[in-house]
């Protein structure tokens, strides 16, 4: 949608071809119970001054600067997250926290400063290593393996590395102590900028933008395949079987979709595309009757006799959300696979399970949970189990080398991205197009750096340049 944008923008004629019935793929913003939430929690934030110009661009003054807090829940306690020393150890108790220092001071003592993290590792060693043993089975194990449904040890360090690679015990302790000053790494941020009416709204106006400049915006509208002849695009064939004619297609259908489908793939290419997985994500929505359950926006649970991973309350995002209405919309997150059992069964059957399990958390008290929904969401994360780098990079390369295609997003470069990351893809998707540069848009969401930083802030856009220093 991005791209959309931001090629409508420059007067180039392009057309939107969107398989459900509004934009904005996992990002968007639904109603139920008159009020709107999200699927899932998601907060915007972004050093990239690209991108948060775009979003500006869009939003304009209508968001809020929302307060971070997130918790872990684990033993019927809550442990802040991102962890903050002096609570995690007195929470876990005396012999625990003395369990966990030393484990951690063990994995120092054996690597020293050699072979740190190493990008080969699986998710378990890279963690063990960076934390101690005893930390990983408290903060990361259960639900990372709730999330991806693999034992950590068969999960990629990848996943690691993208999302808490800067982030160390020895960085959280000195944040704690200093009140947080200084520290940049995203993990720790503490406000994020929010739409007062849900993240779908950035998404929804872009679409609006692209039909007032002459584009056309078509939602219930599948695509079977890209249509390619002599390893160039040349247009889509839609699920009627009608063919559409485009001098370029950005793709951001699942990754293993658009290669099963396009005509002359190779067999090496389509066997390493077909080992590629994606875990489906199911959301259950409890309508309880109270305000100020709980203050997080969202906690993870770490609890083994709860199936869910996940829950967010939309009550403390922006008043936006819920205006006058007297009642919290929670939502329980449940991961799994096509094959598994859960993902066919019954709604009426998810509800019962997510609200004993919400009672049994003992977040809502004695409140009443008046209403349930359900909403599946197919293809939602790539799975980084080990091994997968060497079946996507082949894939990666004949892509590349197909003229006029650009694959973008979390489904369709088959990358664990944020709203920012998948923005950025699509500003410079476009500027490819329209400016004839050659971005290489498999390189985002890897470890890029910026010469110039910005942020969100309550007035507009915060910058300030600065210099990389290696």
């Amino acid at each position: 949608m991005t791209a959309a944008y931001q090629l409508a923008k420059e007067n180039v004629s392009v057309d939107v071809y969107e398989a459900a019935d509004t934009v904005g793929g996992m990002a968007k913003t639904i109603t139920l119970w008159n009020q709107k939430v999200d699927l899932g929690p998601h907060r915007f934030f972004s050093s990239d001054p690209r991108v948060n110009k775009v979003w500006l661009d869009v939003v304009g003054s209508d968001y809020d600067m929302v307060h971070r807090l997130t918790r872990i829940l684990y033993k019927e306690k809550f442990f802040y997250y991102p962890l903050k020393p002096l609570n995690a150890l007195s929470q876990l108790g005396l012999l625990e926290a003395l369990d966990c220092i030393a484990s951690f001071a063990k994995e120092n003592l054996r690597l020293g400063s050699k072979n740190r993290a190493s990008v080969d590792a699986s998710f378990e060693s890279w963690v063990v290593q960076k934390f101690g043993r005893r930390l990983f089975e408290i903060f990361f194990k259960t639900y990372s393996e709730k999330l991806w449904g693999i034992p950590c040890n068969e999960l990629d360090a990848d996943f690691a590395m993208q999302r808490i690679k800067k982030l160390s015990l020895w960085e959280a302790m000195i944040s704690a102590f200093k009140g947080n000053q200084g520290n940049k790494h995203k993990t720790l941020v503490d406000t994020f900028a929010y739409p007062h009416a849900g993240s779908g709204i950035v998404f929804e106006r872009m679409a609006d933008s692209v039909r007032q400049s002459g584009g056309h915006v078509y939602c219930n509208t599948p695509i079977r395949r890209v249509v390619a002849e002599n390893g160039k695009v040349t247009g889509l064939e839609l699920s009627n079987g009608e063919f559409r004619a485009y001098d370029h297609v950005i793709s951001t259908m699942p990754l293993t979709t658009l290669v099963s489908q396009l005509p002359g793939t190779p067999h090496e290419i389509l066997n390493a595309a077909k080992s590629l997985k994606f875990r489906n994500t199911i959301l259950v929505y409890l309508k309880v009757d109270a305000v100020d359950l709980f203050p997080d926006n969202w906690l993870y649970i770490h609890a083994n006799n709860l199936q869910t991973g996940r829950i967010t309350n939309f009550r403390n995002w922006s008043p936006h959300l819920y205006r006058d209405e007297k009642s919290s919309i929670l939502v329980l997150e449940y991961w799994c696979y096509n094959e598994d059992e859960i993902w066919t069964r019954p709604d009426a059957d998810l509800i019962a399970l997510a609200s004993d399990e919400i009672r049994k958390t003992g977040l809502i008290g004695n409140a009443t949970v008046a209403d349930g929904y359900v909403y599946r969401v197919n293809n939602c994360y790539p799975v980084y189990n080990r091994g997968y780098k060497e079946n996507l990079k082949p894939v990666e390369a004949y892509l590349s080398g197909v003229e006029n295609l650009s694959v973008i997003g979390r489904y369709g470069a088959f990358k664990y991205n944020n709203q920012d990351h998948s923005i950025l893809m699509g500003i410079l998707a476009a500027r490819n197009i329209t400016e004839g540069t050659n971005y290489n848009l498999w390189d985002i969401n890897t470890d890029y750096e910026y010469q110039e930083s910005a942020s969100v802030s309550t007035t507009g856009l915060d910058k300030k340049t600065y210099a990389v220093v290696d």
